[in-house]
């Protein structure tokens, strides 16, 4: 097979990644810190994010779907893994045969588990305000986990990332649960919910978004690192004459003969056109402005402050989740699940890390 080299690269910081862990688990106090890894690893690869975090001291996993965890295979020594999604129809021989627990996540997944899980423990998913994935509190009080080996049993905050009344309800909740439904752990708090303090954190926390670079809260503000670092290569430098347009629908007009940097990245690679007129590059520490509509597979900069730039050269892109998420529009989740496949996910500590 032909070694063809990606025109994308998504750098990720694993230094900046493992500090990031080593803060949320303090911040978590005694209880373990664990990490979501669902999405491969929120789109950086949760092959790596799951070595590196192992080799941090990180015992505790979170995966999605049975297809994730199959794909994390062999785990390291001495690691746990858990599917969020709990156990389907389709998905017994899996829950089965892998070395994960299902998050049973309802009445109907509770029985199936009961009638072919063969006396395995689980973790379970009780609902106590989200109104998504998991048993009603009512439900859960009521007997219907009953003689269940349960490992972790977990809630979902709704409202961290907000000073919402809905957390405190919602801790209240699950102290209820916890009081009358015996597991070896119990585990309440997301990245937000860390912040939130140490009410919040019960045996067991699970972040996710902190552990990749984003702000779940102020309160984690100067303490957690960029981790994604986005590249393009360069297509083509070409001089834009004054007056002339660049790209669809001729939304931007050069005011002077400009050179501009035509890169190797559009929509069709996660790079969405709201970036237009907020967006923007780096190429040996200077500012590229983006300029016109990104397109599916291109997008324009102006590099008049890069002299020198020229084809196969990297543009970095500028992706600080929360500052991107503010100009884009776009949530910190989606800039970084929505980097697309065309981007080759490479490890590196970077320099000052």
């Amino acid at each position: 097979m032909i070694d063809i080299a990606s025109p994308l690269r998504l750098r990720l910081d694993s230094a900046a990644l493992v500090h990031n862990w080593r803060w949320l688990a303090e911040r978590s106090g005694p209880a373990g810190c664990g990490a979501a890894v669902k999405a491969d690893g929120y789109g950086l690869g949760a092959g790596a994010i799951v070595r590196h975090l192992a080799a941090a001291g990180c015992r505790h996993f979170f995966v999605a779907t049975w297809a994730e965890a199959a794909a994390l295979m062999p785990l390291p020594a001495g690691v746990s893994l858990s599917v969020l999604h709990g156990v389907g129809a389709t998905d017994m021989v899996a829950a089965r045969t892998l070395p994960a627990r299902p998050v049973l996540a309802s009445v109907e997944q509770v029985a199936r588990w009961r009638a072919a899980g063969e006396g395995r423990p689980c973790d379970v998913m009780v609902d106590t305000g989200m109104n998504r994935l998991g048993l009603r509190v009512e439900e859960a009080l009521g007997g219907a986990l009953d003689g269940l080996g349960i490992v972790n049993l977990l809630s979902h905050l709704a409202s961290a990332d907000e000073d919402s009344a809905q957390n405190a309800a919602q801790l209240a909740a699950f102290r209820a649960v916890r009081s009358q439904i015996p597991a070896q752990r119990y585990s309440l708090a997301n990245s937000a919910g860390i912040c939130l303090g140490p009410d919040y954190a019960f045996d067991l926390t699970r972040p996710g978004l902190a552990l990749y670079g984003g702000l779940p809260r102020g309160e984690a503000a100067g303490h957690i690192r960029q981790v994604a670092y986005p590249q393009a290569r360069v297509l083509q430098v070409r001089t834009v004459p004054a007056g002339e347009t660049v790209g669809y629908g001729a939304t931007w007009t050069a005011p002077w003969p400009t050179r501009v940097a035509i890169a190797n990245l559009g929509y069709a690679d996660g790079y969405l056109r709201c970036h237009a007129g907020t967006g923007g590059a780096a190429w040996e520490g200077r500012a590229l402005p983006l300029i016109g509509r990104v397109s599916m597979d291109l997008t324009a900069f102006d590099a008049s402050a890069a002299e020198g730039i020229g084809e196969g050269d990297w543009l970095a892109l500028d992706y600080d989740l929360p500052t991107t998420a503010t100009t884009s529009g776009l949530s910190q989740y989606e800039l970084l699940t929505a980097l697309g496949a065309r981007f080759a996910r490479v490890e590196s500590r970077l320099a000052g890390r």
